[in-house]
């Protein structure tokens, strides 16, 4: 498992929006949860199958870990382990960004390779 990078998959609206405020504050569901939801380059494809099936307007997030004071990794009920900010993420540290396009079958098209 790389620690380095970890990804968050979000709406481009939202995106946009943290970018004019330097500042991630997270979804509607990471507000309802306290914690912003990454997963790990390994977790992305089944994150984008399980939450956001045939969803459009989507920016997949690189961001780099080593500045993240609030981060946690924690298990969820399937027993993997998810990388969970308990602050707001500063802009600062996303070091890439990729528009999520659709595939036909509503699944997204990963723009790299893992």
């Amino acid at each position: 498992m790389n620690l380095k990078f970890i990804y968050k998959i979000c709406k481009v609206s939202e995106w946009l929006e943290a970018k004019k405020n330097k500042k991630f504050i997270g979804t509607d569901k990471d507000k309802s949860d306290g914690y912003i939801h990454f997963s790990s380059i390994d977790q992305v494809k089944l994150t984008l199958k399980k939450y956001y099936f045939n969803e459009k307007e989507l920016i997949l997030l690189k961001v780099k870990t080593i500045n993240l004071e609030s981060l946690l990794w924690e298990q969820a009920s399937d027993g993997n382990f998810f990388p969970h900010l308990y602050s707001t993420l500063d802009i600062s540290n996303v070091c890439g960004e990729h528009y999520l396009d659709l595939n036909e079958d509503g699944s997204h098209k990963i723009p790299f390779d893992y």
